[in-house]
């Protein structure tokens, strides 16, 4: 085995000959490559390349038309799969291109050309798989792509890895995708180039290929112009103007002109096109440098190699003209151009290769592909990769300004997105709806402070490493942390909090008394790891909050949920909501209801509670997630007749939420208030304003979102540790006990709620959740989506919400379920799991998810409760069957109440609409 002796000083590489490494103590030279060499420009090295593409087309040189229907605003892959796109649905001549520099730029040496089909979720799949069929479809019309199906193999060298692969089998079987786990040796066997002495294994997709993405995008741009799209280069936006909130105007460097629809497929610049508008759209993206390793051709090398990734040792690398190509992702990536502007040349933007900075993937390399140390080095290319604070692609309609999209943040696979993501804005703008739900990729899950510079600089040199990461379960981001705290926060460091962020805020995930303090006395910060597909070392710990929360009291921090004040003088706000939500929300004040609000095809934009605080005051009560997008559907779906007369207001931050919750949280409550809270005075789902210890006016909801008797309350900030301190005071004779995040987790997936954007998503139905008795079809006011659900409630619902607690899976050895399951009935996959988790009532697994009914030939027929209970299911668990049992309805877990409580809650638990409470993830 070889080893490296030491890194080569930065002075090394700055002589004529460069010695590159010292291998087991004797000389080895990638090549001598005079310094000369490292200034080659990128058509030179094209020049001397087997395959020279064709030069670009010229572009019209047209004056700016005054005006025109959508402005695409980028002329890379991107902009020119929308531009395309536009035109196949007719609105070619309606599509104007422009381009500050030159269409799909000037060099094809910034770019892997890696077009896979396995994508982390359902949505970025279909994306990809979309984009993998344009590529061949371009291809069998003769134009030019570059395209080759070599498929990709994937290393691993952990036993989880080999886990997540074993997963991933499952799941790509169910979403049809062929895939096979591989041993060293049958990976060895389809690249001879690999070194396996230290992999357990792999990960085999045929259908995988490479391209050349300049080419695909010059291809694309082509056809568009064909179908009547105008391309105009050297054009630079400089102001986006707007006239009651929507895109007017484009002023441009070649003049101005009118327009519907303005895309941003800028890259790089995405976030700086961004400030180009009032107000200011908030694109959250920072430019890394990523390195690409070009050899010169080695012989024998076979043309068909696959695209092999090394997950673990962060490397990937290809065949590209005879050579390999290689490149791969840092622990901590380098922040390019960190305060000032990325420049507009291509030429001017290719940083020099920083060989001390890629030493480490070089090892990595040379570790696994032996070849490399004998092959000659053709040149080290530093191109720029933009990536997201969640390292997600940022599609969809800005918050800020309607008719204003966005696309960007492709990370490295811009080529592997482009032809799904083209698809899906051009459905947007013309349609007004796509195919697949996106809210996972929505620009709408950002806040402004994903957006700052100094947060994006921080953030940014961490995530491109979690890129070839496994997916553990509750994955946590070690920057941008200790960021939002509810003034609770000390308190529950103090208490033993673990912590993960959502959306910027500091949730305790779980507790853990010990090890606590530092070596000062000081309670130190904790970040929530699972870290294992198997029994989390959380386990006990957790087990231990849910007793509480069941049998005595639990007491969590609720603090990150979206909060709203929605008012009017008159009774337009009843109205307004009346008209966005499903349910019947003229309730009797001091009521408290829960609806979704949907979307025309009757899926949930939004899954939420309203209290009625008086006759034309609501508060709404969201997932965390929900901050941003919840304000732009309403902001967006607003009669403009409601527009002055009705005020909306987020004031999440104004309050701190604590939930108390267990069979003795209403004889705690009751010592630090005087208002009666006997269930006649103060029944279940109804607000009421207390006096809490010193404090007043403590929004206080009798519900807890796990069904769990117990409140919620929201405390003005300047009374929270008061608050809170009175609760943790007065409770210790109760055994009060503190709550993370999974455990009440587990207490909801127990009760059969559904979380938004786990289990409800925009494509995702009342009618098929079990939730059509929160549907009013009979209001005065007609609802969004109303006339959607009216024809599923006719035609029969196709898929339908289910419960399964799996029969002969050992929690203790067996790889647990985490979500993304595959489930069948009777052999046949009928659906997929969407939250898992352990029951620690049932002492099973317990999953949540929906089943289908499809016929031979592939059609979708309608599910009944009968056509679910009929079934044997089962559910895969990284390529294991274990034997599932089916619920249609909650079940009556065993309840430890004190006598004088038992009754009433029972009275109310039964009935609909009261033991289901609330149900999604905050």
């Amino acid at each position: 085995m070889y080893k490296f002796s030491r890194k080569l000083p930065t002075a090394l590489f700055q002589r004529s000959s460069i010695l590159l490494y010292n291998i087991d103590y004797g000389f080895s030279f990638l090549s001598c490559i005079t310094a000369k060499n490292f200034q080659t420009d990128a058509a030179d090295v094209l020049r001397k390349r087997k395959f020279v593409p064709p030069a670009p087309p010229k572009m019209a040189e047209g004056s700016l038309p005054t005006e025109v229907r959508v402005v695409v605003c980028g002329g890379g892959i991107v902009g020119a799969s929308v531009a395309y796109h536009l035109a196949l649905l007719g609105w070619g001549k309606d599509t104007l291109l422009i381009e500050q520099h030159t269409v799909g730029g000037d060099s094809p040496l910034c770019a892997s050309g890696f077009v896979g089909r396995y994508e982390p979720t359902y949505c970025e799949l279909k994306l990809t798989e979309y984009s993998l069929d344009l590529i061949k479809e371009l291809t069998e019309k003769n134009l030019p792509t570059g395209w080759k199906q070599v498929g990709s193999l994937n290393l691993a060298r952990q036993f989880d890895r080999m886990t997540s692969y074993q997963r991933m089998k499952s799941i790509g079987k169910a979403w049809g995708i062929s895939c096979e786990v591989w041993t060293p040796e049958e990976c060895q066997a389809k690249c001879p180039l690999i070194d396996i002495k230290d992999i357990k294994g792999g990960l085999w997709i045929p259908d995988d290929g490479v391209c050349d993405p300049h080419l695909v995008c010059l291809s694309l741009i082509q056809e568009a112009k064909r179908m009547g799209v105008r391309v105009i280069e050297h054009c630079a936006v400089k102001k986006i103007l707007t006239d009651s909130g929507k895109v007017q105007q484009i002023d441009t460097t070649s003049g101005k002109l009118s327009c519907e629809f303005f895309v941003n497929c800028t890259g790089f610049w995405a976030r700086e096109v961004g400030t180009l508008s009032t107000p200011v759209v908030k694109i959250p993206l920072k430019s890394v440098e990523h390195h690409f390793l070009y050899t010169k051709p080695i012989e024998g090398l076979n043309p068909l190699t696959p695209f092999v990734r090394d997950f673990d040792g962060g490397v990937y690398f290809r065949e590209k003209d005879g050579g390999i190509m290689a490149g791969g992702f840092e622990r901590e990536a380098k922040v390019a151009y960190e305060d000032t502007a990325v420049p507009l040349s291509q030429k001017e933007r290719e940083l020099p290769p920083d060989w001390d900075h890629f030493h480490e993937l070089l090892d990595e390399l040379l570790r696994r592909v032996p070849a490399l140390r004998t092959a000659n080095l053709d040149r080290l290319s530093n191109a720029l990769q933009a990536f997201s604070p969640d390292c997600k692609w940022i599609l969809g309609e800005a918050p800020e300004i309607e008719n204003y999209y966005v696309c960007a943040g492709m990370k490295t696979i811009g080529v592997a997105a482009s032809g799904g993501i083209g698809r899906t804005l051009a459905d947007l703008i013309v349609k007004g709806s796509t195919y697949l739900d996106l809210h996972t990729l929505d620009v709408n899950r950002f806040l402004g402070l994903h957006n700052n510079r100094k947060f994006l600089k921080d953030r940014c040199k961490e995530v491109p490493g979690k890129h070839y990461d496994i997916c553990y379960p509750f994955d946590e981001y070690q920057t941008g942390r200790n960021l939002r705290m509810s003034p609770i926060y000390p308190a529950l460091k103090e208490a033993g909090a673990i912590f993960g962020q959502t959306m910027g805020y500091e949730r305790p995930g779980y507790f853990d008394p010990n090890d606590i303090k530092d070596e000062f006395g000081i309670p130190r910060f904790r970040m929530a790891e699972t870290r294992t597909f198997h029994k989390p070392a959380w386990f006990d710990l957790v087990a231990s909050e849910y007793t509480a929360c069941r049998e005595r009291i639990g007491l969590s921090d609720y603090s990150s949920f979206t909060k709203y004040d929605l008012w009017s003088k008159e009774r337009e706000v009843v109205d307004l909501l009346q008209y966005l939500c499903s349910n019947d929300v003229d309730v009797p004040i001091g009521s408290i209801i829960h609806t979704g609000m949907q979307n025309p095809w009757g899926g949930y934009e939004n899954d939420c509670s309203l209290a009625r605080l008086n006759e034309n005051h609501y508060m709404m009560i969201a997932p965390t997630t929900q901050q941003t997008r919840s304000m732009a559907w309403i902001r967006k779906n607003m009669p403009s007749h409601l527009k002055a007369s009705v005020n909306v207001s987020d004031v999440t931050s104004m309050y701190t939420a604590i939930c108390i919750m267990g069979p003795y949280s209403r004889v705690l409550l009751s010592e630090l208030t005087d208002t009666d809270l006997s269930p006649k005075n103060f029944p279940f789902f109804t607000y009421k304003e207390l006096d809490v210890g010193l404090a007043n006016g403590i929004r206080t909801l009798n519900i807890t979102h796990t069904g769990e008797l117990g409140y919620v309350l929201y405390i003005p900030n300047e009374f929270a540790l008061h608050v809170y301190s009175r609760i943790a005071q007065a409770g210790q004779k109760y055994n009060i006990q503190h709550a993370g995040y999974y455990a009440t987790r587990a207490l909801r997936i127990e009760k059969f709620y559904a979380f938004w954007g786990q289990d409800l998503d925009t494509f995702t139905t009342p009618l098929e959740c079990g939730r059509s008795w929160r549907v009013k079809f009979n209001k005065p006011i007609e609802f969004i989506g109303r006339s959607a659900l009216l024809k599923q409630r006719e035609e029969g619902v196709k898929r339908m919400y289910v419960q399964l607690l799996l029969n002969g899976h050992d929690h203790e050895i067996d790889v647990w379920c985490w979500g993304n399951e595959p489930i069948y009935r009777d052999g046949k996959h009928c659906g997929m799991t969407t939250t898992t988790g352990y029951g620690y009532t049932f002492k099973k697994q317990v999953c949540l998810g929906f089943v289908r009914n499809v016929d031979e030939a592939g059609n979708k027929m309608p599910v009944t409760n009968d056509f679910v209970l009929s079934g044997h299911y089962e559910v895969e668990v990284a390529g294991i069957r274990f034997e599932a049992k089916v619920n249609l309805h909650s079940p009556n877990l065993p309840t430890k109440f004190p006598d004088k409580e038992r009754e009433a809650y029972h009275a109310t638990r039964d009935k609909p609409g009261q033991g289901d409470l609330l149900s999604y993830k905050f």
